[in-house]
C-alpha cells in the first residue's frame, strides 16, 4: 500500500491550468453537421486526455492502480464545462440525450456524448451561473473549456484512500473522487468514477 500512496503523491500539484480549447471548437458542437460535430469533439477529446493519458502511463506502471483501472482497457471521457445557453444548443444539436441524475448538492447538469473511435464527452454546466457550485466557479474563472478528465475505475476508495478523502456520490449513482495532477505546462483535474 505504501508504494500505492507514492505513486499517487508524486503526481499531486495544482499551480497551473487546464488545456485551453478554442471557442469555434465549442460552437462547432451546436452544428446540426454529424460531420462537424464529430471532428469538433474529436479535437476537444484528443486536446483533453494527451496530457491525462502520459499519466495514466504511469498509474499502470503500478499494479495496485493497473488494476484498478483496467476495465479491460482504459476508459476515458473528457468533461467540457459550457454556460447554459450553450448547454442547450449542444444537447439539441445531439437530439437531446438524457440527463444525467447529478446529485442536488452539486448544482450541476450534464450529459454525455458518444462518437466513433470511442471518443466520449461528458457536457457540463452550472444550474445557477451565479452560485458557488464548482462548474459555475469553474466558468466565471475559465470560461468554457476542458474542466475534467474522467477514468473509469474499479474501485475508487481503493485507488484514492489513503492520499484522498472518502468517494462520494456522482451522477447516475456512482462513487466518484476528484484530485489535481499537474503536467509541465498545465494542471488537470481527473475524475475517478467507478458505477
Amino acid at each position: 500500500m505504501a508504494r500505492l500512496v507514492r505513486a499517487w503523491a508524486t503526481l499531486r500539484y495544482n499551480q497551473l491550468a487546464m488545456a485551453a480549447i478554442s471557442a469555434r471548437l465549442v460552437d462547432a458542437l451546436c452544428s446540426t453537421d454529424d460531420a462537424i460535430r464529430a471532428d469538433a469533439a474529436a479535437q476537444i477529446y484528443n486536446t483533453a486526455i494527451a496530457p491525462a493519458l502520459l499519466i495514466a502511463e504511469k498509474w499502470r506502471q503500478n499494479t495496485q492502480l493497473a488494476e484498478l483501472l483496467a476495465v479491460p482497457s482504459l476508459q476515458v471521457t473528457a468533461g467540457l464545462a459550457v454556460f447554459p445557453a450553450v448547454f442547450a444548443k449542444i444537447r439539441a444539436a445531439a437530439n437531446h440525450p438524457a440527463l444525467a441524475e447529478v446529485p442536488p448538492d452539486q448544482d450541476a447538469m450534464e450529459f454525455e456524448i458518444h462518437f466513433p473511435n470511442g471518443i466520449s464527452l461528458d457536457i457540463l454546466t452550472t444550474k445557477d451561473p451565479a452560485g458557488s457550485g464548482a462548474i459555475a466557479r469553474y466558468l466565471n474563472k475559465f470560461g468554457e473549456g476542458i474542466q475534467q478528465v474522467e477514468f473509469r475505475c474499479r474501485d475508487v476508495d481503493a485507488a484514492t484512500t489513503p492520499i484522498y478523502p472518502v468517494s462520494r456520490s456522482g451522477a447516475n449513482n456512482t462513487r466518484i473522487n476528484f484530485f489535481l495532477i499537474a503536467t509541465e505546462n498545465e494542471k488537470l483535474l481527473i475524475e475517478l468514477y467507478e458505477g
